[in-house]
Formats: structure tokens, C-alpha cells, sequence
């Protein structure tokens, strides 16, 4: 679906919720009149019926909109926003999407009459077809019994006219799709049919439910039936609670129900997976929802901290409040990636002619878990900010409270997802190593292709072999931050292939790659153990020219950053300033004589990282002291060979000598070495650090941390151990997402925008991730864990405590994650000063 038809949907369910005042019949539906119980009803569904909304996921065949995933988690989206009380995600996408996969289904799993009659519908000495009313044979005509009858109920639900209610969980907790509890035998006598024992839990919707699409296992072998029971059916018996939103949840009690041989919609393969993609699909769209419901209650906290005031200051001004905003933003806007990713991903999956249910489950999982997660963490957030009135039905913060405990319980919560995920994705480790068909790369390393053409799977086979080949072995998961010295011959092997700068255009000489391209080389370059390479000529100033700089500077520069001629550094902080950079005092005086027209530098650089292996260095300078604090900057460049510059290497807490000071005593640099305007480097000085902060923000250190410590845990066993299992299921997931939400910025420099102040959460979830990841690898190391330097591990370098020391610092550079914070708070949440 394209993103303006995304856009349409979204505006049309949001206008729908808001002018039918969802919160109010969301209200009045949990607090009802006397004599009427909370959530008896399903107000509004003929008005969602009439905008097509329950066949938002049927095919056009039935009357449906056929949206996809996409368009229905919109709506869905648009419902959490307004806590909508119909019951859209029960029965518009599980139920819907059961239906709709088997009047869609076609082959060899399909049940027909010219098929073997199975035991369970049919006596043993009456054959199905003849068992049947002369009604049923009718309804059957040419077509199999399953898509006839799923049709039929299908297009009855589309229309508004039914509310099948999907009855597959018999114990809490369990995710699975197969039936153990509830069975089916074959009827005796002339009718044939089937006898349905067993319970069923967690039905939604409740009262409101027109019948039970039930999943049962069959007679003899055991495969999985799917039947339809209709509302009064003898022998069921129903048990309705009412959860904390006031949705009404069913208990089944299913004892001797006679159904005739027409109630069978699907058995063997084709009800199995009918229904774990119904389950799936409708995780992914509980999941928008959630999204919704979050992003909701975001916006009354932050509405609430601006409105209200305490000691004469409105509360949003407190520095505690506003980074407590900020975290909810960060995991709302991690999950929103995520969602946005698995709905790609699984929308190309169900494209497919063969879906693999595997890899649909385990996204549904990944964003489930993820978007579980944010909601709880906001909610609870939400009802501490706003104080008592929070602790209050009056506020409407409560139905969304509410609502997010009930849709983060039901269909499994965050912890049973993480765990499905770790089943699902157990035989797709993250860990270094080649995969086995590697070998069998033979087409070559081309320096130019058409990447974004290029099929994920072959592009990682090309780079796995690429590594094998050309990267040093003894380079392989370095402990320490890597020396030019040492990454120099590594260097100029990916410039003479034309690989050095994978992200940058292919006009300026990168490989100009694709967002998922992007991902997919920092991903096995981090899980090979490449070393980083001196790189910020790369990552920093070689995309802010192209961006900002004349032709002439992107002449003369990028071709040596590019060959390895220029090695770069960057020179912003200060003593005494900190993160304030606006607080500088190195000093550039414009001048001129017979060589030219000049800057004449003095001053002092601290934190300089690997200023001695570099030979020029971008910084920061004031050109006007008189002018306000950001308004009397520029932006030079400046070969570090220079007469005047002293460096002096500062060892940092790992022993290596990483950081740097440097001192500009009357340093000449040519005026032709300023970046855009004088004075006007502020705004140059913003773009860099929009550049540095997706830098950082990257996934690559938290995969190379989360590579070593799958390494540990492989050497000692640990993937045996379930609590260990759960807690690196969590960062793994918490990497995975963290790659969705940087290919999102990535996308943006790509298309030559500029960066938002949103950046800054790519920082703040990168180096915390990596310091969680840094953490359990210490403390799985055990007393390893304490040893200082490099130990071995499986014939490779390995040291436990250099990601949590490296984390510890990636934490504080490029602006702490405490002013992160800050500028999040203000210039994106708009909270007052």
C-alpha cells in the first residue's frame, strides 16, 4: 500500500472516531446505565459495518475492502487512539483473516466430496456425502465444503449481519495453535456429524458473539478440525466475565455438541494454519492498536504538563517529569519502526505463494512483545504524571489505562512473545560465523551494482564470502577501539573495491546503499567481528560535504577521504564546556596578507578521539565574540600537520589512549576551509550532529556486543539455561528494533533531508542497549567477568568487559544521553522551559 493511501485511511478512521465520540460510547459502554451489564453490547458496529470496516481484511470476492495489513492497522491504530468499544480486532481481523484464508485456500489440504471422507464428520459405514441433508449437498455444489461454508460466514460478517467469535486458547499462557483439550468424535447414526467435547477460553467477543469458529482436534489422528457452532447450540454452555476495559471475555463449555457434518469448515494442514496465520495477523494488528492507545495517552500527559502548575511553574518545566516524557516517546517511537517494518515484511509474506507461517509468527511475536512493552511502560507512566487525578474513573486516562491491560494480556504479553520469538527464531542464530552456502558465492565483487535490486539473502552471501577473502583474521573481535595502524591495509582493501563508504551517493564515489542494504552490512560486518576503522571521515564530514559543502571543498576533500589520504577527526568539545557546545572559546580571527586570506586559531579541543592517528580535523570555532552564544560560530576544517597544534593522547578507563587534547596556538588555517557561512556554523554544526547521532545511533556496537555474547553462550552452554534465554531474547529483540527505527533515519539522509531533533532517541536506545548487552555479558562471564584484557574463546579474541566500558562512554560522547533528553524534551514534545 502506498503512503497515500495509508495517509487516507488514517485520516478517515481518525475523523470517523472523533465525530462518533469513541470515548464516549467507550464510557458509557463500561459504565452503563442500571440493569444493563458493562460491555453486554457492541455499540456502533452497524456504523463501522456501513463503512465496510469489518471486511476490512476479506477479499472484494465477499464485499470486502481487502486493505491488507497495512491499511487495517490503521484502523486499528485510529481505534486505540479513541479506545474504540466495538470489537474490530476479534472479529474483523482474527476471525476475519480465519474465514478469509479458507475461502482463499486452495490444493491438496483442501476437504472435498471427491475427496477421502474423513473418520471425524462421517460413521464408519455411511460415507459423508451420502450422510448429508440434500440442504448441505446443495451448498456444496462444485466447490469444497470448507470454502462454501467459510464463505458464507464470512460474507454474513462483512455485511455486519454476524460476529463469529474465534475459540482456540484452552490454557493461560499458551500461544500454541493446536488443540489438546477440545476434541471431536464421529456421530453415530445416519446424520453423521460430529459430537464436540471440551472448554475453551478467553472468547472475545463475549455476549455479543453471533456463534464459535472452534478449533478442536480430530478423531483418530489428531489433526486439527475447525467448526462452526452457532449461538444456541445445545450442549455449549457459556461462562462471561467482564475484563478490566469492560470487554466481556467467554468461557466455552462444550459438552456432547451434536453438529451436523456442515459445520466443519477445515481439518488436517489447512485449519492448522489457517489458523496460526489468523493468530498471527491478528498480534500484528493488536499491536497497532496498542501503538495507538500509547501514543493517546502520551499526548494527555504531555497536555496535562503544560496546563497544569506547581510552585508557580507548570510542571512540564521539572527535569525529572520531562525525561520520564521522553522515555515514553523513545519506546513509543522504537515500537512505531517496528510496527512499521513487521507490517512490510508480513504484508510481502502473505504476497507470496507459499507463506512461510514460521517467520510470520515470529514477527507477529517480535512486535507484539515490543509494542506490549511500550504501551505498559507509558500507561504506568502516564497515571504517576498525572498525580491523583490519574487515580481517578473521571479522568479519561483511565479507559486507556484500562485498555492497554486488557490488550497486553490477551493473545499472549510481552514476556510469552519473547519467549515464542526465542522457539521461532532458534534455528536463525545472530552470531558470527559463515552460513553454509557461502562457499558456493562465485559471481565475483562487483564495485557498482544495482544494490537495491539485489535480493537481501545473495547480498549477504556476497559480503560473508567478501570478509572470508580480505579481512585479516587477527583483526577478527578486537577488545580495544582500532588504530589506523592497524585498520590501514583493511581500509584501502574496501577503497580499491569501491566499498569504503557504503552509505554515501554513488555520484560522490559510495555505494549509495538502500536502507535494508544498510542494515544488512553493518549487521555482518559486526556478527564477522570487523573492526572499526578511523572512520569519522566517512561517517561525519565526508555526508555533511556533500551536503553543505562548495564544489571546490567536495573536490579537493572526498576523493581523500575515500582513498585513506585524509584521516579525519572531530574537534568540538571543550574544557570547562562539556555538551554545551554553544559554550566554546577557541578563537578564529579572519586575517590576510601576501599568501591570502586566512583564520588564525588558538584555543584548546578535549575528547578528541584518535586525534593522533588523524591528519585533518573539522571543528568548531567562535569568529565573533560579541554575538550571542550560537550566533558567532563557524565551521573550519584544518590539516592537523599545521605549525601551532600540540596533541596529547589521554588514556580512557580501558587503558587505551582513545581520547585526545589538543592545542591551537596561532594555527593558520586558509579561508577557503569554511564551511558555509561565517558565523553561521551553528546550523552546520546541527547537521553534523544530526550525522554523528545516527552514527551512533546505529546498531553496529550493540550487534557486535550482542555477536560476543552469543559467542559466550554457545562456549558455555547458556541457550539451555531459560532465564538466560529470556533475558537475551529481550536484547535481541531490543537490537532488532533498534535497526527498524535507524533504517527509518536513514531513509531520510538518503533522500538528502535533514535529520529531526528525533534523532536524538536513535542515540539514547543504541548505547543504553549496548550498556543492557555489556552488562549480561560481564555477568555471564562469571569470574571471568573480572579479568582486565583479552581472553580466548573458541581460537578467537574475546574480552567481557570492553562493551560495558565501551558502552559506558558511548553513554556520554556525542552529547550524554541526559541532554539528549533534554533536546527531546523541548524541541520535540515542545514541553516547557
Amino acid at each position: 500500500m502506498d503512503h497515500e493511501s495509508q495517509a487516507a485511511i488514517r485520516e478517515a478512521a481518525l475523523d470517523y472516531f472523533t465525530r462518533s465520540d469513541s470515548i464516549g460510547r467507550c464510557r458509557a459502554w463500561v459504565e452503563p446505565p442500571p440493569g444493563i451489564a458493562a460491555g453486554a453490547a457492541s455499540p456502533g458496529w452497524a456504523a463501522l459495518a456501513e463503512l465496510g470496516w469489518p471486511g476490512m481484511l476479506a477479499p472484494e470476492s465477499v464485499g470486502g475492502l481487502a486493505l491488507g495489513l497495512t491499511g487495517a492497522a490503521e484502523i486499528l491504530c485510529a481505534a486505540g487512539t479513541h479506545v474504540a468499544p466495538e470489537p474490530l480486532l476479534a472479529v474483523a481481523g482474527l476471525s476475519a483473516v480465519l474465514l478469509a484464508r479458507l475461502v482463499s485456500r486452495h490444493g491438496s489440504d483442501v476437504v472435498g466430496c471427491a475427496q477421502p471422507i474423513p473418520s471425524v464428520l462421517a460413521s464408519d459405514a455411511t460415507p459423508r456425502c451420502a450422510s448429508m441433508a440434500s440442504a448441505d449437498r446443495q451448498m456444496i455444489g462444485d466447490a469444497t465444503l470448507e470454502r462454501t461454508g467459510a464463505r458464507a460466514l464470512l460474507a454474513e460478517l462483512v455485511a455486519g449481519r454476524s460476529l463469529p467469535a474465534l475459540a482456540w486458547q484452552e490454557s493461560p499462557g499458551d500461544l500454541s495453535a493446536v488443540p489438546l483439550n477440545c476434541g471431536c468424535e464421529p456421530r453415530t447414526g445416519p446424520e453423521g456429524g460430529v459430537l464436540l467435547q471440551g472448554e475453551k477460553l478467553m472468547v472475545l467477543p463475549g455476549a455479543a458473539a453471533s456463534g464459535w469458529l472452534v478449533s478442536a482436534r480430530g478423531d483418530g489422528d489428531g489433526d486439527t478440525v475447525l467448526l462452526w457452532v452457532p449461538r444456541g447450540t445445545p450442549g455449549v454452555s457459556e461462562t462471561l466475565t467482564t475484563l478490566v476495559d469492560g470487554t466481556q471475555a467467554a468461557a466455552l463449555r462444550l459438552e456432547q455438541v451434536a453438529l451436523p457434518a456442515s459445520a466443519l469448515l477445515a481439518q488436517g494442514n489447512a485449519a492448522q494454519d489457517a489458523l496460526r496465520q489468523a493468530l498471527a495477523c491478528a498480534r500484528i494488528l493488536q499491536s497497532a492498536e496498542l501503538l495507538g492507545v500509547g501514543q493517546a495517552m502520551l499526548e494527555q500527559t504531555l497536555a496535562h504538563l503544560r496546563s497544569r502548575s506547581q510552585f508557580g511553574v507548570p510542571i512540564g518545566s521539572f527535569q525529572a517529569l520531562q525525561h520520564r516524557c521522553v522515555d515514553m516517546y523513545i519506546h513509543l517511537e522504537v515500537a512505531r519502526a517496528t510496527l512499521a517494518e513487521v507490517l512490510a515484511l508480513a504484508d510481502a509474506m502473505l504476497a507470496e505463494t507459499t507463506l512461510a507461517l514460521e517467520r510470520l509468527e515470529a514477527q507477529a511475536s517480535r512486535v507484539n512483545a515490543r509494542c506490549s512493552a511500550a504501551a505498559l511502560l507509558i500507561s504506568r507512566s502516564a497515571l504517576q504524571l498525572h498525580g491523583a487525578i490519574g487515580y481517578t474513573q473521571e479522568c479519561a486516562l483511565s479507559l486507556f489505562y484500562k485498555r492497554t491491560l486488557r490488550l497486553s494480556a490477551w493473545l499472549g504479553n510481552a514476556s510469552a512473545h519473547q519467549r515464542h520469538y526465542a522457539a521461532l527464531a532458534a534455528a536463525a542464530p545472530t552470531g558470527a560465523g559463515p552460513a553454509p552456502d557461502d562457499a558456493a558465492w562465485e559471481q565475483g565483487f562487483p564495485r557498482t551494482a544495482d544494490w537495491a535490486a539485489m535480493p537481501e539473502a545473495p547480498f549477504r552471501r556476497m559480503l560473508r564470502a567478501f570478509l572470508r577473502q580480505h579481512y585479516p583474521a587477527p583483526l577478527r573481535y578486537l577488545s580495544h577501539r582500532a588504530r589506523w595502524s592497524e585498520m590501514r591495509a583493511w581500509y584501502l582493501r574496501l577503497s580499491a573495491q569501491g566499498w569504503i563508504a557504503p552509505a554515501w551517493p554513488q555520484a560522490h564515489g559510495g555505494m549509495g546503499l538502500p536502507a535494508d542494504k544498510l542494515i544488512a552490512w553493518i549487521e555482518e560486518l559486526e556478527q564477522y567481528g570487523v573492526a572499526r576503522a578511523p572512520d569519522q571521515g566517512i561517517v561525519m564530514i565526508g555526508p555533511l560535504l556533500i551536503q553543505h559543502g562548495t564544489p571546490g571543498q567536495q573536490q579537493r576533500f572526498l576523493p581523500k577521504i575515500l582513498s585513506g589520504e585524509h584521516v579525519w577527526c572531530q574537534g568540538y568539545s571543550e574544557p570547562n564546556a562539556g555538551s554545551d557546545l554553544a559554550g566554546l572559546r577557541t578563537e578564529a580571527v579572519r586575517a590576510q596578507d601576501a599568501q591570502g586570506e586566512h583564520f588564525i586559531v588558538n584555543g584548546q579541543k578535549i575528547w578528541t578521539t584518535l586525534a593522533q592517528d588523524a591528519n585533518h580535523i573539522f571543528m568548531l570555532v567562535r569568529t565573533d565574540k560579541n554575538a550571542k552564544k550560537q550566533a558567532g560560530i563557524s565551521f573550519l576544517l584544518c590539516d592537523l600537520r599545521t605549525p601551532g597544534i600540540t596533541i596529547r593522547p589521554i588514556q580512557t578507563l580501558a587503558g587505551e589512549p582513545e581520547f585526545c587534547e589538543l592545542f591551537f596556538d596561532d594555527v593558520r588555517v586558509p579561508a577557503e576551509n569554511l564551511v558555509g557561512q561565517l558565523h553561521a556554523g551553528w546550523s552546520i554544526a546541527k547537521a553534523l550532529l544530526g550525522f554523528e547521532r545516527i552514527f551512533l545511533g546505529s546498531p553496529k556496537q550493540s550487534q557486535y556486543a550482542l555477536g560476543q555474547l552469543e559467542r559466550l553462550a554457545q562456549a558455555r552452554r547458556l541457550f539451555a539455561d531459560p532465564v538466560f534465554v529470556q533475558r537475551y531474547t529481550a536484547l535481541r529483540l531490543d537490537v532488532a528494533d533498534l535497526s527498524a527505527a535507524y533504517a527509518g533515519f536513514a531513509n531520510i539522509v538518503k533522500a538528502g533531508k535533514p535529520l529531526p531533533a528525533s534523532v536524538s532517541l536513535l542515540k539514547i536506545w543504541a548505547s543504553e542497549t549496548y550498556h543492557r548487552i555489556g552488562a549480561l555479558l560481564v555477568e555471564a562471564s562469571e569470574e571471568q567477568g573480572a579479568i582486565a584484557g583479552d581472553q580466548e574463546l573458541d581460537g578467537q579474541t574475546f574480552n567481557a568487559l570492553a562493551p560495558l566500558i565501551g558502552a559506558s562512554s558511548a553513554m556520554i560522547y556525542g552529547g550524554t544521553n541526559e541532554i539528549q533528553r533534554n533536546i527531546l524534551a523541548r524541541q520535540v514534545l515542545h514541553l516547557p522551559g
